[in-house]
C-alpha cells in the first residue's frame, strides 16, 4: 500500500517489480497475504493518521500477516510505529538501500523489529509503472530547503541524486519495456546534480535523446530552480511536454518570508508569463499551503487575489499541519482549523473555475492524447499532452479500448463528461 507523493509510489512500484523477481505475487482482493508493506507519508497529521490507519486496516485484512512499514513517516516516527503490535519491521531512509534482504530475513524467521540509522542516506533509484501505464523515473531524493512548516528533510535527508548516465539508461530501458512516457520524479528535482556536479538541464537535455520515449514530464519543481533556459528547452524540446507543476505555497510574501521559501510572488509571476510566452497552452499546475501559522486574513485575501489572477491550469491544496520539530511553530499566530477549513475551500472552489476554464478553451481543438490502462469495463482514459484529462467510452466493446492500451492518438476534445472531470474523445472507433 502506498501513501503520499509520486516519488512514494515511484519507489514501490520498483520495490513491486523486484520482489516479482523473487517470485511474489501481489495478494488478490480475496486472497491472505504473507507480508504487508506499507510505504508512508508524513506531510500532514492528516498523513499521519492515514498511515496508522492503514497499518490496523491491512492487520484486520490479513491476520497473521507481519506489517512492514517504510516511507516518511517510518523515519520520522519509528518508536511509535515500533509500538503497533501489527508492525514486525520498521525500515528508515538509510537502510531503504537494503530492504529485500531484510524482507528475506523477516520471512525467514529472524526478529528484526525496527531498523533506523541516522546516517546520510544514499540514493536508491527507482524506475518504474507499476500497474500504470506512465513510468516515473526517481532522478533525485531529500531536500537541503528546511522551510520553516516542513519535515521533509529530516524524513528524507539530504538532496542527492544519480548520475545523468545512470538515468539515461533507466529510461532506454523502460523504452525497451515499451513504455512511451516518463513522469521525473523527486522531493526537489530542480536542485539535481548535489552529488554528482551535473545539472538538471544537463539531465533534460540527455534524456530528450532517449529513443522511443515520446513523452516526459516533470513532477514539481521549485520556482527559483525553474530557470528559463530549462523553460525554453521544453518548449523546443522533441518530447517535454507543456505542462509544469510549481509549488507557490502562498501568493503573500510576508508569508513566504514566514516560510524561508526562496521567491517572491514577482518571481513566480514572472515563471508563470515566460511558460505561456514560449507555451501557451501549456498546463501549470499549483501548490498552496492554506493556514500557516502568520496568515492572518489580510494575508489571506492578499494570496487570493493573486492566485486569482495567475493564468494557471488547477491548484493542489494543502491546509497547513503543525509538524513537531519544525521552525514554523516558533511562530506566534495560530491559525484556527475551522478557518483553515474554509480558506482551503475557496481556493479548490476557486482551482475549480480554472481547471474548468482551461479545459473549456480547448473544446473542438485537436491534441495527443496517451491512453491508459482502463478502469472500467468500457471507459478508457488518458491525458493529452497539456495534461488535459479525456475519456473514450464504447458500450461492449472494452477488448477494443484495450487495443488502445500505451499508445498515442490524435483526437478532437468533446464536451466536458458527466461529473465534468475530463473531457470526451471524440474519435471513430
Amino acid at each position: 500500500m502506498t501513501l503520499g507523493c509520486k516519488l512514494n509510489f515511484a519507489e514501490t512500484a520498483t520495490l513491486r517489480d523486484e520482489l516479482a523477481k523473487r517470485g511474489c505475487l501481489p495478494a488478490e482482493e480475496d486472497e491472505a497475504a504473507d507480508i504487508c508493506i506499507v510505504n508512508t507519508c508524513s506531510v500532514t497529521d492528516v498523513a499521519d493518521q492515514k498511515c496508522r490507519q492503514a497499518i490496523h486496516r491491512l492487520a484486520r485484512r490479513h491476520p497473521g500477516a507481519p506489517v512492514v512499514v517504510m516511507g516518511c513517516y517510518a523515519q520520522l516516527q519509528p518508536e511509535l510505529l515500533r509500538s503497533m503490535p501489527e508492525v514486525r519491521l520498521v525500515v528508515g531512509i538509510k537502510e531503504k538501500a537494503h530492504f529485500l534482504p531484510l524482507i528475506e530475513n523477516l520471512m525467514a524467521g529472524e526478529d528484526v523489529n525496527i531498523l533506523h540509522g541516522d546516517d546520510e542516506a544514499t540514493f536508491v533509484p527507482s524506475c518504474s509503472h507499476g500497474e500504470r501505464t506512465r513510468y516515473f523515473l526517481k532522478v533525485q531524493d531529500g531536500c537541503n530547503y528546511f522551510c520553516t512548516y516542513c519535515t521533509i528533510p529530516f524524513a528524507r535527508g539530504r538532496s542527492r541524486n544519480g548520475s545523468v548516465e545512470s538515468l539515461v539508461s533507466q529510461a532506454r530501458e523502460a523504452a525497451a519495456q515499451g513504455g512511451k512516457e516518463i513522469v521525473l520524479t523527486g522531493v526537489n528535482i530542480g536542485d539535481f546534480g548535489r552529488t554528482t556536479g551535473e545539472s538538471f538541464f544537463e539531465l533534460i537535455q540527455a534524456l530528450d535523446k532517449v529513443e522511443g520515449i515520446e513523452r516526459y514530464r516533470i513532477s514539481s519543481i521549485e520556482p527559483n530552480l525553474l530557470t528559463d533556459d530549462i523553460i525554453d528547452f521544453c518548449a523546443d524540446s522533441r518530447a517535454f511536454m507543456p505542462h509544469f507543476h510549481i509549488p507557490l505555497q502562498c501568493g503573500c510574501d510576508d508569508v513566504l518570508r514566514l516560510m524561508r521559501r526562496r521567491y517572491t510572488t514577482a518571481l513566480f509571476r514572472k515563471k508563470v508569463e515566460r511558460i505561456h510566452a514560449r507555451m501557451p497552452d501549456a498546463f501549470i499546475g499549483v501548490d498552496v499551503i492554506v493556514g500557516m501559522r502568520g496568515e492572518t486574513d489580510a494575508f489571506f485575501e492578499d494570496s487570493y487575489r493573486f492566485i486569482d489572477s495567475l493564468d494557471i491550469a488547477q491548484l493542489h491544496v494543502f491546509s497547513y499541519s503543525e509538524r513537531p520539530g519544525t521552525k514554523a511553530l516558533e511562530i506566534p499566530l495560530a491559525v484556527p482549523p475551522q478557518t483553515r477549513h474554509e480558506r482551503s475551500n475557496r481556493l479548490i472552489a476557486l482551482s475549480e473555475e480554472k481547471r474548468k476554464a482551461f479545459y473549456g478553451k480547448h473544446i473542438g481543438t485537436r491534441r495527443d492524447v496517451l491512453w491508459e490502462h482502463s478502469h472500467g469495463k468500457n471507459v478508457l482514459h488518458g491525458f493529452t499532452d497539456n495534461y488535459i484529462r479525456v475519456e473514450m467510452e464504447e458500450n461492449g466493446k472494452a477488448g477494443v479500448l484495450s487495443l488502445r492500451d500505451n499508445t498515442l492518438e490524435r483526437i478532437r476534445l468533446g464536451a466536458f463528461n458527466a461529473d465534468a472531470s475530463a473531457l470526451e474523445a471524440q474519435v471513430k472507433i
